[in-house]
């Protein structure tokens, strides 16, 4: 008997339009080096390690009539070469050029009637060098039965471990009289796993008093019902076009800043996204009187029984936090973001960062795979913009014996809600990977050089540099690029 799709899952489903594709992805780089590491060798290690994560081979089979939720069936049509595809960027390829390619991409919905993923081998960066784009629904990657792609392909070590891989065959096609047995079976064993299924023509559910009916309708009422309490720049009606920005910083600065004012790492990112919320408000000429703290959803790991387990050794909740970018002092903010976080530390449920970077395999994607879907349930909360702050390994990685330099997550946007924000530490570096609506933030690229600004700032004052330009300041972001034109506060 095929798996039935859970009701949070057709929520998720449900709510989904072109203007809001629930998919995640990542951007990884990679230096090839005497590897050999090119598209026919990819395919070949996702060969070898797909076996551990059986759901990339299936796909969802809806019950005749609807009368019960759709099932993972395996694709017998499977054809790896559709899912993993071959680009290239004209040579030498830049940062930027691969940014656009990434989010024309991410930009375009996954197709319903196969595996629901694809990934992208793109050639062509400067100095050799290969990305890696793979973005997987939501559905798909839920940290319980699935973890991400990703997660298995990475090794530690140059030399990849060779395990195998499987002889796959596809099981038997069941047919639409078999579909119907199996949900009048199931329907009598266990009811509550039949109780909701989406209505294609409406995209409404039909829904009873059970508890798997109430969290399935906190997920659509979520998705596609109440809008963000406080109008913002940042909130609005999405086109079906994004943007995507990235920053790489170094994990030493977070370090420093923590060492003289405290908190933790986590606190110090928040504060760097809350202080370039704050100059790309005032860049814009956003008068900050009126709006004094963006509310932000933080999916944060903690022990918690009654919470979804997951197979990565913690679960994930959402933790609410007011970013206050009405405040002028970087050390203020920080100190006020930190003190959001302390009672939730001093619950003992929390999870050390060190703990998380140790799991297995490149944990990041997962567990931004399943924060993405935590601020999702939540959205119904009244935030204006989910930060997934994952911590990873600090020691190199590879693939099929090609380094990973870099990498980026891309979260998917939330109805009304034209920005999201993914940070993953990597190899002595923090990475920002920024999602934008097109056409309600188009000067998303701002909001990068603004970050930079911002960790700028709060390095200077854990150092004993004092600010050149304490508030929309001009000078330089350490990597030489041309600083933003920013207007004083109002």
């Amino acid at each position: 008997m095929s798996e039935r799709l859970r009701p949070r899952d057709l929520a998720f489903l449900a709510a989904e339009s072109p203007s809001t594709p629930m998919h995640n992805a990542t951007v990884e780089i990679f230096d090839p080096g005497d590897s050999g590491f090119d598209y026919d060798r990819l395919l070949e290690l996702i060969e070898d390690r797909i076996s551990f994560v059986p759901r990339y081979r299936q796909r969802i089979q809806t019950v005749p009539g609807r009368l019960a939720n759709p099932v993972w069936v395996d694709d017998e049509d499977f054809d790896l070469a559709y899912h993993v595809r071959r680009s290239a960027l004209p040579r030498p390829g830049s940062l930027d050029q691969l940014r656009e390619l990434v989010a024309r991409i991410i930009s375009r919905p996954l197709d319903r009637s196969r595996p629901l993923w694809e990934m992208y081998f793109v050639e062509g960066l400067a100095d050799g060098q290969v990305a890696l784009l793979s973005k997987s629904h939501q559905v798909l990657v839920d940290g319980v039965d699935t973890v991400d792609l990703g997660q298995v392909l990475l090794d530690v070590s140059e030399r990849p471990k060779e395990l195998g891989g499987d002889e796959w065959r596809a099981g038997r096609r069941v047919s639409p009289a078999g579909l119907l047995v199996d949900a009048v079976r199931d329907s009598v064993r266990e009811p509550g796993t039949v109780v909701d299924t989406v209505r294609s023509r409406t995209g409404a559910l039909v829904r009873c008093a059970d508890s798997a009916t109430r969290r399935t309708s906190r997920v659509v009422n979520g998705l596609t019902g109440r809008d963000p309490e406080r109008e913002t720049p940042i909130n609005g009606p999405l086109s079906q076009q994004r943007r995507v920005v990235t920053v790489r910083t170094d994990l030493a600065d977070y370090r420093t800043v923590r060492k003289v004012h405290g908190g933790t790492v986590n606190d110090v990112v928040l504060a760097t996204v809350t202080g370039a919320l704050r100059a790309w408000l005032m860049a814009r000429s956003e008068s900050l009187r009126g709006l004094r703290q963006i509310r932000a959803v933080v999916p944060i790991s903690v022990i918690d029984e009654e919470l979804e387990a997951t197979s990565l050794g913690s679960q994930i909740a959402a933790h609410f936090v007011d970013l206050p970018v009405g405040e002028p002092s970087p050390v203020v903010r920080l100190h006020q973001v930190s003190y959001s976080f302390l009672a939730h530390k001093e619950t003992g449920r929390g999870v050390a960062a060190n703990r998380l970077a140790g799991i297995a395999g490149f944990a990041p994607t997962t567990f931004h795979a399943i924060g993405s879907r935590v601020a999702a349930t939540e959205a119904r909360r009244g935030f204006q913009v989910s930060v997934t702050n994952v911590p990873g390994p600090q020691s190199p990685l590879y693939a099929a014996g090609a380094r990973m330099v870099a990498t980026y997550p891309v979260h998917p946007l939330l109805p009304g809600h034209a920005l999201a924000i993914g940070v993953t530490s990597y190899d002595g570096h923090v990475y920002y990977g920024v999602t934008a609506d097109r056409d309600l933030l188009p000067d998303a690229d701002l909001f990068g050089h603004c970050l930079r600004e911002a960790l700028d700032e709060l390095v200077d004052t854990a150092t004993g540099v004092r600010p050149r330009v304490p508030r929309g300041r001009k000078r330089g972001s350490r990597d030489g690029q041309k600083p933003p034109k920013v207007a004083p506060e109002p």
